[in-house]
């Protein structure tokens, strides 16, 4: 029996980006929001942004954002009725649904049991067989034995992929080229799969020549109603991490389109699915598409279907986390024009890719028409080590591909960050290479057009740069500290004693009333 379930306010349980995009939808729907933040994070912007907001521990997230109880706690002790996941963190977590059930707070996301068979990506594969759903050829299950892996990876042939049973984003994932690599890449593999996800499990599957990844947007209810919203096309990869996603795929026509979410559809109500999901497909040179994996979540690039389809997913999430039915058919849903994103990550390029924590002195987003730009960051603000250094999603919409790329090519050099070393001309690289231009690309682009895609400095010039970076820091650091020394000064001017500490007070009564601690 489905049941109506009011929420009138939503604890976010993460941060940065998603948790500021989440709360507009909430503000949006009258629906209070609750922050929760880790001590890196007081001064977060999705902090400012919520009704309230609580802090749940020290900088790192295994201390603080992964950890359930105080997640928990936090709702509980601001009366939140419902809490949203976001991405990462524990929004794939089954355990954590079932612990807000245990305490009648709603969790909008799906059902525990769809994440137990989606989330480890053997079992998601025997789901899938058993639905009709065509895999990659690979293991059936996850192999404890190298010896035993080998064997199976010799007889299938190489080049063949090892992959962590648990978990995604790459993480625990080796392409091995030949017999004699497979132990060390194996061994690698499992030390990368355990720390990440504390598991260490592999399975080995058969390497797609020059594959292509889209993924197909799934939405349901509790009433029996599934639809697809079409794809996007997540191709432009750096180690497994996406870089640029664009909606309609260049590889897809209308046959294909309609094939692929007729089979996203039936994997979803193979598991009894709720809420937003994502159906993820390698697609090979010929064309056939092979289910990959799902994610039972509110994807990263969710804002490229939602440009394209007119539609709000987290609204969407929450109306059905309410138990109300979705009144959409796959008739009705529209898509319209070209939707591209670019993930600006606060890194060096020139530097392997290295983060690039510290403060943002300045900070110029872009704008105009068809431009969208889903941030977390403010200046003035220090982007901390602790976390994915992705800073800001930046979107465009035209009615063709070729104006959207233009578009998205003039709003990343509108794009100006100070203080911190970022990826923007990286981007730009992308959406000008030729390759790109013409939709012949595949998950091997970023890889094949390294050489093309990152400049490095030249090095007769670095110690110039260096020496031109310390001399910016410092002045900037004795223009603030100047800056402080007046401010100070002029209000010990034009205030007595009494009148400071009656302020300092006051502000401390405020900020007691507005943001709780949990220990």
């Amino acid at each position: 029996m489905n049941v109506r379930r009011p929420i009138r306010k939503v604890l976010v349980a993460n941060r940065g980006e998603i948790a500021v995009r989440v709360m507009r939808t909430c503000r949006e729907m009258g629906i209070q929001t609750v922050a929760v933040y880790s001590d890196a994070d007081r001064g977060s912007l999705h902090v400012r942004f919520a009704d309230e907001a609580v802090r749940i521990g020290p900088s790192p997230s295994r201390e603080s954002y992964l950890v359930i109880d105080r997640i928990i706690g936090a709702a509980k002790a601001t009366d939140a009725d419902a809490v949203h996941p976001g991405y990462g963190f524990l929004s794939e977590k089954p355990d954590f649904a079932r612990a807000l059930e245990a305490e009648n707070i709603a969790f909008i996301g799906p059902r525990a049991e769809s994440m137990d068979a989606m989330g480890v990506k053997t079992t998601a594969r025997k789901n899938m067989q058993a639905a009709g759903v065509p895999t990659v050829p690979g293991s059936a299950a996850a192999i404890p034995d190298e010896k035993e892996a080998k064997a199976f990876a010799d007889e299938m042939g190489y080049p063949v992929m090892i992959k962590a049973a648990a978990g995604g984003g790459g993480k625990g994932m080796k392409k091995c080229e030949r017999g004699e690599d497979f132990g060390a890449m194996w061994q690698s593999a499992r030390r990368e799969a355990g720390g990440a996800f504390g598991d260490d499990r592999l399975y080995v599957e058969r390497f797609l020549d020059k594959p292509r990844h889209v993924e197909i947007q799934v939405f349901a209810d509790e009433h029996g109603n599934c639809v697809h919203l079409g794809e996007r096309e997540c191709s432009v990869q750096r180690r497994q991490q996406k870089v640029i996603e664009e909606s309609p795929s260049c590889i897809l026509d209308e046959d294909m389109r309609t094939s692929m979410g007729e089979v996203a559809v039936r994997a979803a109500r193979a598991v009894n699915y709720r809420g937003a999901g994502t159906v993820e497909f390698l697609v090979d040179a010929k064309r056939n598409f092979y289910f990959l994996e799902m994610n039972t979540r509110l994807q990263v690039e969710h804002p490229v279907t939602e440009l394209v389809s007119g539609l709000d997913l987290v609204r969407m999430q929450i109306l059905v986390a309410r138990g109300e039915e979705l009144h959409l058919a796959q008739d009705q849903v529209v898509r319209r024009g070209h939707a591209i994103e670019a993930r600006v990550y606060a890194e060096d390029p020139a530097r392997g890719f290295m983060p690039s924590p510290g403060r943002i002195s300045y900070l110029r987003v872009p704008s105009g028409p068809g431009v969208r730009d889903d941030s977390g960051v403010y200046t003035g603000w220090v982007v901390p080590q602790f976390y994915d250094p992705m800073i800001s999603k930046l979107l465009a919409w035209a009615p063709t591909r070729e104006q959207a790329i233009e578009r998205l090519r003039r709003a990343l050099g509108e794009y100006t960050v100070h203080g911190i070393s970022v990826n923007l001309h990286y981007l730009e690289r992308v959406l000008d290479h030729p390759a790109f231009r013409s939709g012949e690309y595949d998950t091997g682009f970023c890889a094949k057009y390294a050489n093309d895609l990152i400049v490095k400095p030249d090095p007769q010039y670095q110690g110039v740069a260096l020496i031109a970076a310390a001399v910016v820091a410092f002045e900037r650091d004795h223009d603030e500290a100047e800056a402080f020394n007046a401010r100070a000064r002029a209000a010990h001017a034009s205030r007595s004693s009494w009148q400071l500490v009656g302020r300092a007070r006051a502000l401390r009564a405020r900020s007691t009333a507005r943001v709780r601690g949990i220990r």
